[in-house]
């Protein structure tokens, strides 16, 4: 990758589709302005986000004017994360090194790896759950979780557990 680290913003997050689209689907999408001063997602998330207009992602991404959708200027540096991850995760990854985010809000397992050889700090949906307990804006992580569950989230039973412990039910 190109160009030195920028020193990180203490409470920027940069988002991946894939988080926002599941905290939207079980209605858990306004825990992010709740929880971070600062919001950015890149032109490709934003695409990706709003592609299919009657999704509750698109809505809810085109109605936050408190994200900023911010263009990536190294792409060189997307290319090269191409050849492991989606578009979406590619940008996502970049614009955080870019902006100097403080975490990185992605799921992908491939791409949270691929962010820790980086020295970059993640953060994905059940992270998000787990903190908006501990901020008092829910009372229990475990109808959040079941939510999920019903839809396309992908969990094991062991990570299940693992969350609810984390969050103390």
């Amino acid at each position: 990758m190109s160009g030195s680290p920028q020193i990180a913003h203490p409470k920027l997050v940069v988002a991946d589709t894939g988080p926002l689209n599941a905290l939207a689907n079980v209605n858990c999408f306004e825990f992010l302005r709740e929880l971070f001063s600062e919001l950015a997602i890149p032109e490709m998330v934003y695409r990706e986000a709003t592609h299919y207009s009657t999704l509750p992602v698109a809505r809810a991404v085109r109605q936050a004017a408190w994200i900023n959708t911010i263009p990536v200027q190294d792409r060189v540096a997307v290319e090269v994360l191409r050849n492991e991850l989606d578009d979406g995760e590619s940008e996502t990854i970049v614009l955080a090194r870019e902006l100097g985010a403080s975490l990185i809000l992605i799921d992908e397992k491939l791409a949270r790896r691929k962010t820790a050889q980086m020295g970059l700090k993640t953060i994905g949906t059940l992270g998000i759950l787990v903190m908006a307990k501990t901020s008092g804006l829910t009372p229990t992580v475990r109808s959040h979780l079941d939510a999920l569950k019903s839809s396309s989230f992908r969990m094991t039973r062991k990570l299940y557990d693992e969350i609810l412990q984390r969050a103390g039910e």
